[in-house]
């Protein structure tokens, strides 16, 4: 794909599709939340290199990325998978408290009335308790 030995890694990080602009992986970069190798770095100008693995936030998710391959440019989506192996954790998919409920848990019988305050705090309680 590149001739090239080693390219920038804000615009590698632009090419992989993991920024939606250079200038956002600059300030990432720069922010000091990306390790490289294990060292944590702050210059955007740094070189990526075919086999380095690149750990950073993205959104509320750890990406632990090893460079396969450098780009020539910012291709399609499929382009930019063939870029790199993903090596993050897998995520556990998120259950909505409610969802995990048993659906009679709030049922009551016909003709026990409204619930009492007392009934609703202890509902309400039990309900934060499971999120």
């Amino acid at each position: 794909m590149a001739g090239e030995s080693s390219l920038r890694l804000d615009k590698w990080l632009w090419y992989a599709r993991f920024f939606k602009t250079r200038a956002l992986a600059t300030r990432a970069i720069a922010g000091g939340r990306f390790r490289l190798n294990g060292e944590v770095m702050s210059k955007p100008h740094r070189a990526a290199q075919p086999g380095q693995v690149l750990t950073f936030m993205q959104g509320d998710r750890v990406k632990v990325i090893r460079i396969v391959t450098l780009g020539s440019r910012r291709g399609p989506a499929i382009e930019a998978v063939m870029l790199y192996e993903d090596l993050s954790p897998e995520v556990p998919k998120r259950v909505s408290g409610a969802k995990m409920l048993d659906p009679a848990f709030e049922s009551r019988e016909r003709g026990a009335g409204r619930p009492t305050k007392r009934d609703r705090r202890a509902t309400q309680n039990l309900k934060s308790d499971l999120e």
